[in-house]
Formats: structure tokens, sequence, C-alpha cells
């Protein structure tokens, strides 16, 4: 059986909309305590909002975490707030595909830094409170989960610095996971297929992958929350290392 996240403490990224603003309402279900990241203070307060009117605690923090400065002072602050560090939830992530020769170059920056750099800089700013933190866990394990995506795992034309972000995303996952494994720290990654979330609204993302995959139900950001709370409440005996999530409809 689950366990639940009672006297725990997570950090969601990109949790003021979409996969990571689901998380963090469905780990702060599970009775962790939450840090909200986000570049939306207003979207990241309503958050926060409903998660102490339904009885939660939840500490909003606005960041660009592009910068390592950033990504260390939200950490710092997370655990000045809360005491600890139990599981991070790097959500936060961009998608501006399109044509390489007309793809503006700051857009590839843009992806390289928020889906990548950014999530390389909180992990390495949360290791050693993560580290901390199993020393005196009633449940003996922490976590990080990250949200990759298929992009991550299959190419595709007109979308290869966004598979790039991602297919190092899924490595980085994979080499920490065998690195920290023996400390009781998870590492898992998530996978998911066309998803109803705000990366769609650049203009032109959606009609691409229908011109590629053809019209399809896209997934709920509360399907993905769901596997993340799977993840994170299993006992320490289980490490759920890797998840796949698509579109029945998607091939």
């Amino acid at each position: 059986m689950s366990e639940t996240l009672n006297n725990t403490v997570a950090l969601v990224t990109g949790a003021s909309s979409g996969i990571g603003q689901a998380t963090a309402l469905r780990l702060a279900a599970a009775g962790a305590r939450v840090a909200l990241t986000g570049r939306n203070a207003e979207r990241l307060n309503a958050v926060a909002e409903k998660i102490v009117a339904n009885g939660g605690e939840a500490f909003p923090l606005e960041v660009d975490l592009r910068t390592s400065s950033e990504a260390e002072k939200i950490v710092s602050q997370t655990v000045e707030r809360f005491g600890r560090l139990d599981t991070l939830v790097n959500a936060a992530g961009v998608m501006l595909n399109g044509p390489s020769i007309d793809s503006p170059l700051k857009d590839w920056d843009t992806m390289v830094d928020v889906n990548l750099r950014g999530l390389m800089y909180v992990t390495k700013a949360a290791l050693p409170h993560l580290s901390d933190a199993v020393k005196d866990s009633p449940r003996k394990v922490v976590d990080v989960v990250n949200i990759s995506s298929v992009a991550g795992r299959v190419a595709a034309a007109q979308v290869a610095i966004y598979n790039a972000t991602k297919f190092a995303v899924t490595a980085a996952t994979e080499a920490w996971r065998q690195e920290f494994t023996r400390q009781s720290i998870r590492f898992s990654v998530i996978e998911p297929g066309a998803t109803a979330t705000g990366l769609w609204d650049a203009k032109g993302q959606w009609e691409g992958f229908t011109a590629m995959f053809g019209e399809v139900e896209r997934l709920h950001a509360e399907d993905i929350a769901e596997a993340v709370s799977f993840i994170v409440t299993n006992p320490r005996r289980v490490a759920i290392n890797e998840i796949v999530v698509r579109p029945t409809d998607q091939p």
C-alpha cells in the first residue's frame, strides 16, 4: 500500500501552471508541505491559496531558474521555511519547435536554459538537503522526479533542440539514479506524450504536432501528477525509475 507524505517537504518547479501546478496540488493533498516556484507570481499565489484552503501548507516563490544563483536561492528559502527537503519535482519547461532555418536562436537558448540548465541548477542545489533529509526521514528515502517527454525518447523533424534537452534530461536522470540509489535518493523520470498544458500555446505548436500525428485526445496535467504521486509515495524498497505516459490515440 502506498505511503502518504505527511511530515515531508516538496519543491515543485513550474508550479504556476500545467503539470507543475497539478503536481503541487496532488502532493499537498498527500500531506506534503509544498514550495511552489514559477515566473508568474499571481498564478503561484492562486495555487498556494488553493492548497491552504484545503488544509495544506504552501510557499510560493517567484523565480527565473535560468541562473544558478536563483536556483540556489529558492532551495535555500524552502529549507529555511520548512526545515528540510524530501521531494524535488522538476516540472518547469518550454517548447518552441518549428523549422530550424526559421527558428530564432533565442528560442533554442530558452529551451536549453529552462529545460536543462534550470533543472541542473535546482537539482545541484537540492542534493545536499535531500541527503540530509534521508538521515531522519521516517520513510528512509527521498525523491527527485524529472519531467521529460516522449520527445526525450524519439526524435522528430522540427523538434531538434527540444529533443536535445529532453534526451539530456532522461539521460541525466538515469546517471543520477545510478550514482545516488545506494544513498536512498531515488531519481525518476516521467516522459509524457501530448498533454493539455500551456506548452502548446506558442504559435504553430499544436498544428505542427497534428500534422505529424493527427488529432489526439490529449492527456490532462492531473494524469501526470498522479504518476508523480505514485512514484514518491511508494515505500523505500520500490524505485520507479521511468514512466512513459502517452495518450491512447498517439502512435
